[in-house]
């Protein structure tokens, strides 16, 4: 359930004659497993080489590592010098290739910019990706094993106002290899820019408290603590014991308790996640010059229109539009005009 240093792993291979895995190795093992995507497998293959760099004296211990004469080398060392050099040679092929699937998930991205976007976060196999296909229908990939899901998957879920977008994303787990959270930046990156995070928690489980922990640590670890979020305890149908319903209810007041596999509770989290989304409009009113056409074509495309007449000034609307879609409007006004028509309503920040 540890981590081995180089000589503790060497010395456990010599005595006990049969392969040794540390706690980051067995968890690297199961990612490459369970990775189906290039991109995962790119990422899990990066976490084992970083992973095996420091640790490649071990695997030579079998061969001669006698010198030859005074400054020269066995080929022992002569080989693990080679394997050093090939897999950081590699690791540079694995993070340039990771650094351009990047560059393209920012411009993939860059469509949702103007969409409240929630990501269910949580315990692995507390069961995001059950929950994500009972909210879309969207048939993800949903299993009941560890980390059945590496990939994140971004679903559109129409709310009252307007659609959102849903995401599922890789589960954590206590003392989550460091090379593995930094391998895969990329896909915790849809956390990292979400409004609203979904925390996911296995309700069932004796250890629900610890798993929530975990996960928190882990958000802080990846910069991703400021975000709102709603508890979601999942799983509801298998606890038996109102006392633990009682507990989880005193201590999260404000969570949602569902069953993604029963239906249980879905339509509190999506009148939940509404409540969200009603906090990011707000109302307001513009006055236009009559020429103004292209700001009007977008405040009806963009925000739900209270009010519109026209006079001998122009034309005055009043709106209530959700805050993302700020920069579009501004985008149409200039500077001056922008700050002079605007006039900011009292809960805009």
């Amino acid at each position: 359930d540890d981590d081995l240093t180089v000589t503790q792993a060497s010395n456990i291979d010599k005595i006990s004659k049969v392969k040794v895995l540390d706690r980051s190795n067995l968890i690297l093992d199961i990612f490459a497993s369970r990775a189906k995507t290039s991109a995962a497998k790119t990422q899990v293959e990066l976490a084992q080489l970083q992973y095996l760099l420091p640790r490649l004296t071990r695997y030579w211990t079998h061969l001669s590592r006698q010198k030859g004469g005074i400054g020269t080398k066995g080929p022992g060392e002569t080989q693990i010098e080679t394997d050093r050099r090939l897999v950081g040679q590699r690791i540079a092929v694995l993070k340039d290739k990771l650094e351009k699937l990047d560059q393209q998930r920012k411009t993939q991205r860059k469509w949702r910019d103007d969409k409240l976007r929630f990501s269910f976060v949580g315990y692995t196999n507390a069961g995001k990706s059950t929950l994500m296909n009972a909210m879309t229908d969207s048939g993800v990939f949903a299993e009941d094993r560890l980390f059945a899901t590496l990939d994140s998957t971004v679903r559109k879920i129409e709310m009252k106002q307007e659609f959102v977008l849903l995401s599922d994303t890789v589960g954590f787990i206590r003392k989550l290899p460091h090379n593995l959270i930094e391998s895969f930046k990329s896909t915790l990156d849809e956390i990292r820019e979400s409004d609203v995070l979904l925390h996911v928690v296995d309700a069932s489980s004796a250890l629900y408290q610890e798993y929530i922990d975990t996960v928190e640590q882990t958000l802080e670890e990846i910069d991703a603590t400021d975000h709102e979020m709603i508890y979601v305890f999942n799983k509801i149908d298998k606890v038996s014991d109102p006392e633990k319903i009682a507990q989880i209810r005193r201590a999260y007041p404000d969570a949602i308790l569902v069953s993604a596999t029963r239906g249980i509770g879905l339509k509190d989290l999506r009148k939940a996640m509404e409540e969200e989304l009603e906090k990011d409009y707000f109302t307001d009113e513009l006055r236009l010059p009559i020429t103004e056409s292209k700001v009007v074509s977008f405040l009806h495309d963009q925000a739900e229109i209270l009010e519109k007449k026209y006079d001998e000034n122009g034309i005055f609307i009043r709106f209530k539009m959700n805050r993302k879609h700020l920069g579009g409007l501004k985008s149409l006004l200039d500077d001056d005009e922008f700050h002079k028509n605007f006039v900011y309503s009292t809960n805009e920040t």
